[in-house]
Parts: structure tokens; sequence; C-alpha cells
């Protein structure tokens, strides 16, 4: 079962009362109303206030009965990309600052006959997991144990131990079947938010986040702003890359291409909502600005892009992946000059490779469809096909999500679009024919199949875009509406 149809005996379930906008803090409250309904018993400590009742219906409807006073914190500006430009932070872990290369970035753009430079951005996303954050807590003398859906148990414990004031040895943390959490899973809240109920009720207590509370309190994939520079020379190969990431992450940044001058950057932000890890982390971001780039200097260089990509690779495992997904799609046979356009895509991240060619058409009104897609992918030694396929399929749904519509939108830091149906998610209409080209290689050790398939769906439909189009699009989502801009 899973946590969110989980029950226990004597169970209450819980509700929390939180301000309109993160950072909000309690000026003043008012409870005398909701004292009064029958059934129910508000919990507070410090600034925490909640309700506990024999359903959750009559916990909510206390906690809308509560007149509550909140603080907003300082207002953030409409304009995100300046803002996350004007406030660099330091970071730790995923989110440390990186500046590394090689060679000389600056002789190789002063003697280039070609430069391309651009911006690129990713919105923030949310996980959408199928069952939002649930946890059940049951105190035992000193000792709590809660049963709840997360992807890192330890540190829920740890969290957990350090809100509640006691030793870790006296949290035991139950992780029952996960209705899905894709890098959203990874705090304590829900089940910190279970115990501190439970303790002061002195019953076991579940606390279901509603779609809305995931939406506004769950952490987001970070928003990414990216800035290249990249140069050919004479002989138009690459010869100078000049990569730096805002705000998103180092995941996928470095450059899978043969260049002898390369400066790679990493700068974290202060982000005006929660963020955290997302499927795939930055990887998505670097690989569609860098597989975008790559286009734009493969079209000033004359060069088909799979041709272009080719010949600048060194990583002979890449080169066989990108030759077999073009190869499936027939790129040098069966397109050429049949008016169809498709577009061209590749990175490795995490041990595995990919490429991806999509094809699309851009019909009246300037609507876009996404009618094919094959994505090969090589992971080492494949284990289970069926596993891997199932997990290169799935990904490649969920990035479509990302790269045609996904964005939560921001109202002065507030969440402007908290439910489904404000926040569109991929739909069966919108899954095109997806065609998978699995290459086995039992000589090397297996890498994973569950994240990498991502990053290249949104830079081959983009260049697939421009070819019908272009219009160069450098912001994800690409068609919010479903339309050119």
């Amino acid at each position: 079962r899973f946590v969110s149809d989980f029950e226990l005996p004597g169970m209450l379930y819980g509700a929390v009362l939180r301000p309109p906008v993160v950072g909000g803090t309690l000026s003043a409250v008012d409870i005398g109303e909701a004292n009064t309904l029958s059934g129910v018993k508000l919990i507070r400590e410090g600034a925490f206030i909640g309700a506990v009742a024999e359903n959750l219906i009559t916990a909510r409807r206390a906690l809308a009965s509560i007149h509550a006073t909140w603080k907003d914190p300082t207002p953030v500006p409409d304009n995100i990309i300046a803002h996350l430009r004007a406030h660099p932070k330091s970071g730790q872990g995923w989110e440390n600052a990186l500046d590394k290369g090689v060679g000389d970035v600056g002789q190789a753009f002063s003697s280039a006959p070609i430069m391309v430079e651009a911006s690129y951005t990713t919105a923030f996303i949310a996980h959408v997991p199928l069952e939002t954050r649930s946890a059940v807590a049951k105190w035992e003398n000193e000792r709590v144990t809660i049963w709840v859906g997360t992807q890192v148990p330890f540190g829920v414990r740890r969290q957990t131990a350090m809100k509640l004031g006691i030793d870790e040895a006296n949290v035991r943390v139950i992780v029952p079947p996960t209705g899905g959490g894709f890098g959203g899973k990874h705090t304590g809240e829900a089940a910190i938010e279970a115990a501190l109920l439970a303790r002061i009720a002195n019953r076991p207590v579940k606390v279901h986040w509603s779609r809305e509370e995931e939406f506004r309190w769950g952490y987001l994939r970070p928003m990414a702003i990216i800035d290249i520079r990249a140069s050919l020379d004479s002989s138009g190969s690459l010869s100078g890359w000049d990569f730096v990431n805002i705000n998103s992450g180092t995941a996928g940044i470095d450059v899978p291409y043969s260049i002898p001058n390369v400066r790679l950057r990493f700068q974290p932000a202060a982000s005006p909502v929660p963020q955290g890890s997302y499927r795939a982390l930055a990887a998505t971001a670097n690989t569609f600005a860098r597989e975008c780039h790559i286009d734009e200097l493969a079209e000033q260089a004359g060069v088909d892009p799979v041709d272009f990509r080719l010949a600048n690779i060194d990583d002979k495992r890449l080169s066989s992946v990108i030759r077999a997904a073009a190869e499936r799609f027939g790129w040098n046979e069966e397109l050429s000059g049949s008016g169809r356009v498709f577009g061209f895509a590749a990175g490795l991240e995490k041990g595995g490779r990919v490429a991806t060619a999509a094809e699309v058409t851009v019909g009246g009104n300037s609507k876009v469809t996404i009618r094919r897609i094959v994505t090969s992918y090589e992971c080492g030694a494949v284990v289970n096909r069926d596993t891997v396929m199932n997990q290169i399929e799935g990904g490649t749904i969920m990035a479509l999500g990302g790269a045609l519509f996904e964005e939560v939108a921001l109202d002065h830091g507030h969440i402007a679009s908290p439910t489904l149906s404000h926040y569109r998610v991929p739909r069966f209409s919108d899954i095109p024919d997806i065609d998978i080209v699995l290459l086995d290689r039992p000589d090397i050790p297996f890498a994973g199949a569950g994240e990498t398939p991502l990053i290249t769906v949104a830079p081959a439909i983009a260049n697939a875009i421009h070819s019908a189009s272009g219009v160069r699009l450098r912001s994800l989502p690409l068609i919010p509406n479903g339309r050119l801009p």
C-alpha cells in the first residue's frame, strides 16, 4: 500500500496552516472560531499551527476558519531572469560554483572567422507526482516511526530529528511503495509535520498534501539562464567554447565535442522560490543550450548537423549512438528532399550516451505538431531490456512536457498556477511515435537509464522547429500555447 492509502488504528488526519507565499511570517492569528468546531484539536508550537481531526475535510475546514495575518517577504520582480543574474550566491554540493577550462578561449575568439553568441533559458517546472507528499507518524514513548513516500529516507530521518530536537536513533523511517518522485521527494516536510502533530495529539497522524500544497510548497526544477559564445576556425572546426550557466547546476555541463579552447562556468543564484533536484538535474538545460548552439554552428559552417557532430567528436561510444539514431531515423536516405522537417541532438550524462532525432510539422496558425521521435541509447551492459526500454519511453514522454509547455508561472514570487487545471502535463494526444534503439555493450559496466534519455528531447525538437520555420527558439518551454510565438 502507498502511504496515501495507509492507515493505523486510532489515526487522525492532520493539516497545517501555511502563509500565502513562501517566506511569509505570521504576524497575528485568531483561532477562536476554529476552537468551536467539534472533533477538531488545534495544535500550536511556535509559528507552527495545525489541526487534527477524524477526517481530512474537517481538519482542513478548521484551518480555513483561522484568521491569520501574514507579513510577506520582500517582493520579487516579475523579471526573474534579471533577478537571478543580479543575485549570485555561494553554494554547496550540486549548487557549488564552477569555473574550469583548457586552452585560451579569448585567443580562439580573436582569431575566429565565425562566432556565434546566444542566451538560453529554461523555466521553473514542477515534478507533479501522481501521489502528492504523504506521511503517517506514530509515537511510542520517546520514539517516532514515520511511514513516508521519500527518495532519501536517511535524509528525512536526519531532518526530522533536528526539527524535533531528538536523537536520530529515536526516529525510524519506513518507505512503502511511493507514487513517483522524479527528484521531488528529497525533503521531509510532510514527515516532520506528521511527527509534530502526532507528538502533541498523542495519536498516530497522517498528513497528505493537497495538489495545491504540492505546487506551492514542493520545490521546483531550477530555472536556468545560459550564455554561450563559440567559434569555428578557418577549416570549419570548433575552436572556442565559453559556457556560463546561472542557477540550474553543473550536471551535463561538460562539452562532449573536441574543442581545444574551453571555459565552463556555473554561478548559483538566489532563487525566489524553493528549488531542488529534478529528473536529470541541470543536464536537460545544459544539453538544450549546447545542442541548439551546435546546430547554429553547423548552419554557419554549411554542414549537415549530424555530420558536423560526428566530425567534432572523439568519443566513439557517442559517435555510435549518433549513427544509430540517424540510421533508424533515415536521416540521409528517406528524408533527403522529402520536404519533411527534422532536428537532431546528442549528449552524455551519468555514464550513458544518447541521441535523439525528431520530426515536426508547422501547420496553419503556426501550430506545431511532434510527429516522430527516434532515440538511441547506450548505457553499457543491458541487464533487463524491458526495464531499460520503459525508462527511456517514460523519460521521453516526461521530457516532452518541459520541452513544449510545462512552466510554473510566478507573480511577484507567488506561484500563479497551483492546480492541474492550469498546469499542463503531457497527454495521450501529445505523444508522437516513439522509436527506441537500444545499444547493448556487455563489455562495459552498466549505467542507469532513468535520467539521461530526457536530455536530448527538447533540443532535437527545437532544432526541428528551426528547420521548419526558420525561427530559433531559445527558451523552454518552446511552445506553451502549442504555436510558434
